[in-house]
């Protein structure tokens, strides 16, 4: 065995172990092969906040076998996720197994063989600054959660969990809810017209009175209500100004981990852990790029492949001049790192041919994502009509596809 390749779990092992030659070994680590104790803070305070690490008793014949392998091959590749979690998990690795020289980190967003040959050929050192990062995370973690959570049991119910994340984001839903509560109501009324031209109805808001603007509280009670609808009455309905224009919505950027959540959630009504589970699945399977990610980047071939397949598949109409670059928005996001997308967007969900009905579901959801990412903006043909009736101004918008886009 010329080379080890070590990766987290077994299904992503397998797919990696298709793409190399004879003289390598693939074995998985079975996700940490360290973490804190469990009956215990595990972190000295006094001591830097200083974290004890432990290795559970499942990951004990795991480093046994990665340390045998690794003495046996000339260079180990630390082949973990390209994300802080998988940094720390190669460290882990190196320290629990007690790794000595040849050993090289390898990163890569998709499970195919050019991106796999790509790592090999520029491995790194770990980066221990990712590795830093994720301590801190682990150790704030614990510190809440030890702390927080013994209080939760005693003052609400015993098994509630307290966490860096999600303690801060039940207050925020709690301080909602306070201002709901503390929301006073205030009557307001609308009218609307009901009218006709060239035998098909279309509604007219009320929008000004003697050329001043109503605003959505100036009409307080039924009575004022009635009072101006009773004026209206006996008057005519005059077209006082048309404006017409075209407007277009550009595509959505492709998927990030939150936004994939999301419409996965409004779309096919997956839990965001089933949808993670399954996204993870179709990664390790080399189907999709990696899916935790806050970037919104695209790498250059797969724009390309994109662009190719939507010329051929829709036709010119659908393809922009220029590729769209889409710029992450989120402050800190790892710009290096790419979007959800397929890892060939030429392959079509039908011609995937996924049997587990829900895998080929998200994947279609990405790959959709992911094309329309690249195509041409809707065109859309809007008009806002101004409607006189006495001193009172009415306002009618419309709008109509132009180019589905």
């Amino acid at each position: 065995m010329e080379s080890l390749v070590v990766v987290e779990s077994p299904a992503k092992a397998q797919t990696i172990k298709k793409y190399l030659g004879k003289g390598f070994e693939v074995m998985a680590s079975y996700g940490h092969v360290r973490d804190l104790p469990k009956g215990e803070l595990g972190v000295d305070i006094k001591d830097d906040y200083k974290p004890k690490y432990v290795v559970p008793v499942k990951s004990k014949k795991t480093l046994t076998a990665i340390k045998r392998a690794a003495g046996e091959a000339k260079v180990v590749y630390l082949a973990t996720d390209l994300d802080r979690e998988g940094e720390a998990i190669a460290w882990h690795i190196v320290e629990g197994a007690k790794l000595k020289g040849g050993i090289k980190r390898i990163v890569f967003s998709e499970i195919t063989k050019e991106a796999i040959d790509d790592a090999i050929k520029n491995p790194r050192d770990i980066d221990y600054h990712l590795v830093d990062a994720q301590q801190a995370r682990r150790v704030l973690d614990r510190l809440v959660g030890y702390g927080l959570s013994p209080l939760l049991w005693k003052k609400v119910y015993k098994g509630l969990s307290a966490g860096r994340v999600q303690s801060v984001a039940v207050r925020m839903v709690v301080e909602r809810e306070r201002e709901i509560k503390n929301f006073k109501p205030e009557e307001y009324w609308a009218i609307c017209a009901i009218l006709e031209k060239d035998k098909k109805e279309f509604e007219a808001n009320l929008v000004a009175k003697d050329n001043k603007r109503i605003d959505k509280l100036d009409i307080k009670s039924e009575k004022d209500a009635q009072s101006i609808v009773n004026n209206l009455k006996s008057a005519d309905y005059v077209v006082d100004n048309v404006e017409e224009k075209t407007s277009q919505r550009n595509p959505y950027a492709p998927y990030t981990t939150s936004t994939l959540q999301q419409d996965a959630s409004i779309r096919l009504n997956f839990s965001p852990k089933q949808t993670m589970r399954l996204a993870q699945m179709l990664y390790e399977d080399g189907r999709i790029t990696y899916m935790r990610t806050d970037s919104t980047n695209l790498s250059s071939s797969a724009v390309k492949e994109a662009r190719e397949h939507i010329r051929a598949s829709f036709g010119g109409d659908y393809l922009p001049p220029e590729p769209k670059i889409y710029k992450t928005k989120l402050k800190g996001a790892q710009e290096a790192h790419e979007a959800i997308r397929p890892t060939h967007p030429k392959n079509s969900p039908e011609e995937m041919n996924i049997s587990d009905s829900k895998l080929a579901k998200l994947y279609d959801l990405i790959w959709r994502r992911m094309m329309a990412s690249q195509m041409s903006a809707a065109l859309f043909d809007e008009a806002k009509v101004s409607i006189r009736a006495k001193q009172y101004l009415f306002q009618a918008n419309g709008r109509k596809i132009k180019f589905e886009g």
